[in-house]
């Protein structure tokens, strides 16, 4: 190395050369040789004096100094002079004045200038992890082209030019073989800062990944005249897409498909033959669950908008095609619509009601004490728990065909006490179970809810008060069941699901209600804060 006692010329060449070769600004070049000749000088003349050097970057020509401040009593000789050694360095110096001390330029060994070479190294290398950082930081969601450079523990390393990604192995199409000098295109999914570089993540599994390709693929896709609203994807086998069009004239699936399926093929092909369901989306939850089940056809959706789950009865014969092969057409279909999908035939839909209708019959039968025809009267109505007769509205419930106003009220002063009956019942378990009786006084929390919590543990208002509002409310999320007979184990649940709910998740409280119930938890804890200063206040006073 011989860049530090070069010609000035020379190290403009240098400098030039490695901030072409790099791809970085030339200041940062000559920043790290100016740092590299300070660490050589300061070997030189030693490490305790403050030296600097200034490398213009127009003539190549090298400046050095030291620089020292004028005091009145000197305590360290390398970097303060007095003020009559400062008159003779600077004339008119004064005590406090930071003074130049120009050095002669030194002649590094090669000891130092394989030092001054480690320097510039390292600088120019930071400045390289951090102009690749710059350059892909915000291209998170691009499909991006590369060059496979190796497969490491399954994970295939991609060189992307002037950077590195990686495709880690859950993100790979299954069974898709990668080999070096192969050319692979990706999805940038995330890019981190690191120590030796910017870490790229890359990803062939992911759905946004199949979009990009359709956009690339279909002109309206790319001029927004057509939007895919949502994807699911098994990797390599099979996936999802819903689209709609902006434009009436335009059919979105067409467009997506193209002349003889030229489009939709372009992107199997690069998708390893995975096949590929294009659906109409559509605003009506109903429809879209119908669409997303092809090639299925289904009979009836029945609704739970406060479960997020869907009921799907098909016919008989349709049975194991909605479910597909080792469930995965149903799914897919729950993925893409973002809800839950239980599929049965229409015989045990026929089933399911007819059980539901003895059980609530029976229920009312035995709280209102009433005959049963009556109580099936009710349930054919569309009652289904004792509540809602409590407090439907009396004129709705004398409307029923053989109801009158007297039996009506009857009815619902019975439902009143029965409820009443029921809170009594779940008190005494609450009570037994050691809930205190101030969690009784909480907004929106029933006995049963409260035999619920005693039950989790949380039987004094600190221990509802230490838990988070999900933990208290968020409903439990299980896979879509699969009716009838499926091949192979159970499949891995959607991503957007959790086995674990909250405390009180089968309630359906709000999230409202849940921090109103969290809060009131907590008063106490405010009331001791304020209590305590006034206490020591009523103290101090009666000591004066």
């Amino acid at each position: 190395m011989s860049a530090i006692s070069a010609n000035k010329a020379e190290l403009l060449a240098i400098a030039n050369a490695v901030a072409s070769e790099k791809m970085i600004d030339k200041s940062i070049v000559i920043e790290a040789m100016e740092e590299a000749i300070q660490k050589s000088a300061r070997n030189r003349y030693g490490a305790e004096n403050d030296i600097r050097a200034k490398l213009d970057p127009l003539t190549g020509d090298l400046t050095l100094w030291r620089v020292v401040e004028v005091v009145e009593e000197v305590e360290d000789y390398f970097k303060q002079v007095d003020l009559k050694q400062g008159e003779k360095l600077q004339p008119g110096a004064k005590v406090g004045d930071f003074i130049v001390d120009p050095l002669p330029p030194v002649d590094l060994g090669r000891i130092d200038a394989q030092s001054a070479k480690q320097v510039i190294f390292q600088k120019v290398r930071d400045a390289e992890r951090e102009r690749q950082f710059e350059e892909f930081k915000d291209r998170q969601g691009e499909v991006i082209t590369g060059v496979i450079k190796s497969v490491e523990f399954g994970h295939v390393i991609v060189n992307l030019g002037r950077a590195e990604g990686v495709i880690r192995r859950d993100q790979q199409i299954p069974r898709e073989a990668a080999r070096t000098g192969e050319r692979v295109r990706a999805l940038i999914t995330k890019v981190e800062r690191n120590n030796r570089g910017p870490q790229i993540f890359l990803s062939r599994a992911h759905p946004d990944f199949m979009k990009k390709l359709f956009a690339q693929e279909v002109p309206e896709i790319y001029d927004g005249i057509i939007e895919i609203k949502a994807a699911a994807r098994d990797p390599g086998s099979r996936a999802k897409i819903g689209v709609i069009s902006r434009d009436s004239s335009i059919d979105p699936v067409g467009a997506c498909v193209g002349m003889k399926g030229s489009r939709v093929q372009a992107v199997v092909q690069e998708l390893q033959g995975e096949k590929i369901d294009i659906i109409p989306w559509s605003e009506d939850t109903a429809t879209f669950v119908v669409n997303a089940l092809q090639p299925a056809t289904v009979s009836r959706v029945v609704l739970d908008e406060d479960d997020g789950r869907i009921e799907v009865v098909v016919p008989d014969d349709q049975l194991s095609l909605a479910i597909g092969r080792r469930g995965q057409n149903v799914r897919l279909a729950s993925q893409l619509t973002g809800h839950q999908i239980d599929i049965m035939t229409e015989e045990e839909a026929s089933e399911k009601r007819s059980k539901e209708f003895a059980e609530r019959s029976k229920m009312f039968e035995e709280e209102l004490d009433v005959d049963e025809t009556l109580s099936q009267l009710l349930v054919a109505e569309g009652f289904a728990e004792l509540v809602e007769v409590a407090y439907v509205d009396l004129a709705e419930l004398a409307t029923i065909e053989g109801f009158d106003e007297e039996l009506a009220e009857e009815l619902q002063s019975r439902a009143l006490e029965a409820l009443e009956r029921q809170e009594a019942a779940h008190r005494e378990v609450r009570r037994g179970l050691g809930v205190e009786d101030a969690l009784s006084e909480i907004p929106h929390l029933s006995e049963a809810m409260l035999v619920t919590l005693g039950k989790a543990g949380i039987k004094t208002l600190d221990d509802l008060a230490d838990l988070a509002t999900d933990e208290l409310i968020a409903k439990k999320r299980e896979a879509p069941r699969r009716r009838g007979p499926a091949e192979g184990p159970p499949q891995r649940r959607p991503q957007r699901e959790t086995d674990k709910g909250g405390v009180l998740g089968e309630y359906g409280l709000s999230e409202e209600q849940g921090n109103e119930i969290i809060m009131a938890a907590r008063a106490h804890w405010f009331e001791d804060e304020v209590s305590e200063p006034t206490e020591e206040a009523a103290h101090a006073d009666s000591t004066q």
